[in-house]
């Protein structure tokens, strides 16, 4: 069963799927809207939901149990959301993560002539605006970062490198984000988080992911 819903931007339009019979799936047409109802689902505190999972284009809500499905359905029919979508993407005034990045990755200059633009002016992209955890996914830590400088989307790699570096920092579409662990990956890599910086995961730490949904980052330059 699905039900389309309009909310108060009418450019926002989800459409609610009953995901077995203890949770619904959202879709949406862009991660700022994810973004955006995702927050406001968290704000409502709706009764019966005991999870909230975003993800590029859908926001899982997880219920416990069958009885709270219907009822949560009409409760997100009423639910109020930013009028435009594009407010989730407001950078605050402080950031919850920053991170300082070497800018020395392999595919750096690729980067640059892919936009148009130098190496240092795509490193001031990156680092000139924060970025915001849309979702977390690929591998455990894996955060993918939105809300960056629309100058930095650049297609994946045509051949994925069966290795990337822990720590490698890259660019994927509208998408920025941090390898947390050595794997294979077919993200453009601008550069490397320096050392010192805490792990993207620490199953030792309380909260093992260091960037969850909805915090804010921001990249600083050092020098190696």
């Amino acid at each position: 069963m699905s039900l389309t819903v309009d909310v108060l931007d009418p450019e926002v339009v989800h459409t609610v799927h009953d995901y077995g019979d203890r949770a619904l799936l959202l879709e949406f047409d862009s991660t700022e809207a994810v973004l955006a109802w995702a927050e406001a689902i968290r704000a409502a505190n709706l009764p019966g939901v005991i999870d909230i999972v975003p993800a590029a284009r859908t926001v899982l809500v997880k219920l416990d149990g069958p009885r709270y499905q219907q009822p949560t359905r009409q409760r997100l029919a009423k639910l109020h959301v930013p009028r435009s979508a594009a407010s989730a993407l407001t950078p605050p005034e402080t950031v919850d993560v920053e991170l300082a990045v070497i800018y020395d990755g392999p595919d750096l200059a690729e980067v640059a002539e892919l936009t148009g633009l130098t190496p240092e002016q795509v490193v001031a992209a990156h680092t000139g605006t924060p970025w915001r955890v849309g979702f977390s996914g690929f591998a455990p830590g894996f955060a993918y970062l939105v809300g960056g400088d629309p100058r930095l989307q650049v297609p994946r790699r045509a051949e994925p490198r069966t290795q990337v570096p822990a720590g490698s920092v890259g660019l994927a579409g509208e998408f920025s984000g941090v390898y947390p662990r050595q794997s294979p990956g077919g993200w453009q890599l601008i550069g490397r988080t320096a050392p010192g910086q805490p792990p993207m995961w620490d199953v030792n730490r309380d909260q093992p992911a260091l960037l969850l949904p909805g915090m804010w980052v921001r990249f600083r330059a050092v020098t190696a």
